[in-house]
C-alpha cells in the first residue's frame, strides 16, 4: 500500500523552494559584482601606476587579482550545480572579497588609499544578504581589516602632498569611489531586493494554496460524509416512488404518472452525483477511469448537460480527436463553469467552445449576463466569493479552479460585450492515458 505523503512536509519542501532559488539568484549576483570589481581593479591599477606615474608593486596586485579571477570563475561552476546554495556560503564569498581587498590595500597605502571606502560596499552588501550572525562577522572582519591597515601598509606616494593639504589625486580617487560605492549600491541592492520580493511573493501564494488544498480536503471529507448519509433516504424514496408508478390511481393518470418520472429521473441523477462523490472525493481521477476520445467526451458531457438542465447551448468544437482519460471531477470542474454561467443569465443562450491542438486544450463559455464585478475578477477561484450574494456560494469555481490547477492548467475569466467568458486551459498531456511499457511492465 502506498504510504499518503504529509500535506505539511509537501509544503515546507515546495517553501523552501523560492528562498533557495532567491540565495542562487544573489550568488550569481556577487559573481557579477565580482567581475566588475576585478575589472575595475584592474583598470585603476593601470590608470595609476601608467597614467600617474605612481610606482605600485604591479606583481602582487595582479597576482591578487588572478586569484580573485580565479575565485569567481569557481563561484559561478558553483552556482550552477544543483546543490542548494547556503547563507554560510554567500558570507565566504564576501570574507574572500573582504580578504582581497585588504590586501590589495595594503600594497596601495592603506588607510590612505582613497578607496578603503570600498569596505563599506561589503558591509552593505552583507547586510542584505546575509543573517544577523553572519553580518555582525563580517562587520568585525572590515573593521579588523581596516585597523590592520592603519599599522601595516605600504606607503602610497601621491605628487602635491603637503602639510595640511591633499593630493589632487587623492581627492579625485575619492570622488571615484564614492561614485563608484553609490552607483554599485544602487544597482546591486536593487537586484538583490527584487529577488527577495519575488521569493516572497512566491512564498505567499505557495501559503495560500496550501489554505486552499486544506479547504478542499475539510469539504471533501464534509461530502464524503453527506453521501452516505443520503444513500438510505435516497433508495427510499425511490422505493416509494416505485411503489407509486404501479398503483392504479397513479398509473391511470398520465399528468401524475409524468410527475413520478420525472422525480425517479432526479433520483436516479442524485444517486449519480452521491456515487460519484464516494468513488472520487478529494481525488482529480477517480478510482476508475474510462479511456474515452475528447471528442467523444465533450459529446456526451454537453448532452448530458443539456439534457439535465433544459438549456439552450450553442456547442463548437475544433480540432482532431484524440484519446483521453475521462473522470468524475474533470466533469464537474467543466459542469460546474457552465452551471455559473446559466446562473448567471437564466433563460439566455450560452456559447461553449472547445479547440485544441497537439499542446493545450482550450474551452471557452461565454454567457449573456451582467458580467462579473471587478473584485469578484480579482479574487478569481476564491472559495465564498460569489456575485450572486447568497451565503456559501463561489464554491464551484473555487474547485474547478483547484481541478484545473491540479492537472497543470488555469481558468481565467473576463468581461466582454454582453456578458462574460470564463476560458478554461488544460494541458492535454494531463489527460492523455499513461503509455504501456514496452517490455509490458
Amino acid at each position: 500500500m502506498t504510504p499518503t505523503p504529509d500535506p505539511r512536509k509537501a509544503l515546507d519542501e515546495a517553501g523552501r523552494q523560492p528562498e533557495r532559488l532567491a540565495e542562487r539568484r544573489n550568488l550569481l549576483q556577487l559573481v557579477e559584482l565580482r567581475w566588475l570589481a576585478v575589472a575595475g581593479q584592474l583598470l585603476t591599477i593601470l590608470i595609476v601606476h601608467v597614467l600617474l606615474q605612481v610606482r605600485l608593486p604591479l606583481r602582487d596586485m595582479l597576482t591578487l587579482l588572478a586569484l580573485l579571477a580565479l575565485f569567481n570563475g569557481a563561484s559561478w561552476l558553483r552556482a550552477r550545480l544543483p546543490v542548494p546554495v547556503g547563507n554560510g556560503e554567500l558570507f565566504a564569498g564576501l570574507l574572500v572579497d573582504v580578504a582581497v581587498l585588504t590586501a590589495q590595500l595594503h600594497y596601495s597605502g592603506g588607510v590612505s588609499n582613497p578607496f578603503v571606502f570600498v569596505y563599506l560596499l561589503q558591509v552593505a552588501l552583507g547586510s542584505v544578504l546575509l543573517r544577523p550572525r553572519y553580518v555582525g562577522a563580517l562587520v568585525a572582519a572590515t573593521t579588523l581589516g581596516l585597523l590592520v591597515l592603519t599599522f601595516w601598509s605600504r606607503p602610497l606616494v601621491l605628487a602635491g602632498t603637503g602639510p595640511g593639504a591633499l593630493s589632487g589625486h587623492y581627492v579625485g580617487g575619492l570622488l571615484v569611489c564614492f561614485v563608484l560605492d553609490a552607483s554599485l549600491l544602487v544597482i546591486f541592492i536593487g537586484r538583490i531586493s527584487r529577488n527577495l520580493r519575488q521569493r516572497d511573493a512566491t512564498l505567499a501564494n505557495l501559503r495560500q494554496r496550501a489554505a486552499e488544498e486544506e479547504h478542499i480536503v475539510r469539504m471533501g471529507l464534509l461530502a464524503s460524509g453527506a453521501a452516505h448519509e443520503l444513500g438510505t433516504p435516497l433508495a427510499t424514496i425511490s422505493v416509494i416512488l416505485g411503489d407509486w408508478a404501479r398503483m392504479a390511481p397513479f398509473a391511470a393518470e398520465p399528468e401524475l404518472r409524468e410527475d413520478i418520472e420525472e422525480m425517479q429521473r432526479q433520483v436516479a441523477r442524485c444517486k449519480s452525483i452521491v456515487g460519484g462523490i464516494l468513488t472520487s472525493a478529494g481525488e482529480t481521477r477517480g478510482d476508475a477511469p474510462v479511456e474515452t476520445s475528447l471528442c467523444a467526451f465533450l459529446d456526451a458531457l454537453v448532452s448530458e448537460w443539456k439534457r439535465t438542465r433544459n438549456a439552450e447551448l450553442a456547442y463548437q468544437r475544433e480540432g482532431m480527436d484524440l484519446p483521453i482519460i475521462s473522470d468524475t471531477a474533470l466533469q464537474q470542474m467543466i459542469g460546474n463553469v457552465l452551471d455559473n454561467a446559466l446562473e448567471a443569465a437564466p433563460g439566455a443562450p450560452l456559447a461553449f467552445r472547445a479547440q485544441w491542438d497537439e499542446d493545450t486544450l482550450t474551452l471557452r463559455v461565454q454567457d449573456r449576463g451582467p458580467g462579473f464585478p471587478p473584485d469578484i475578477l480579482e479574487r478569481l477561484g476564491t472559495p465564498y466569493q460569489s456575485s450572486k450574494g447568497t451565503p456559501g456560494r463561489g464554491l464551484g469555481l473555487f474547485l474547478s479552479v483547484n481541478v484545473a490547477r491540479t492537472l497543470g492548467g488555469r481558468i481565467a475569466a473576463q468581461n466582454v460585450p454582453g456578458g462574460a467568458e470564463v476560458t478554461i486551459t488544460l494541458p492535454l498531456d494531463a489527460l492523455a492515458p499513461e503509455k504501456e511499457d514496452t517490455d509490458g511492465a
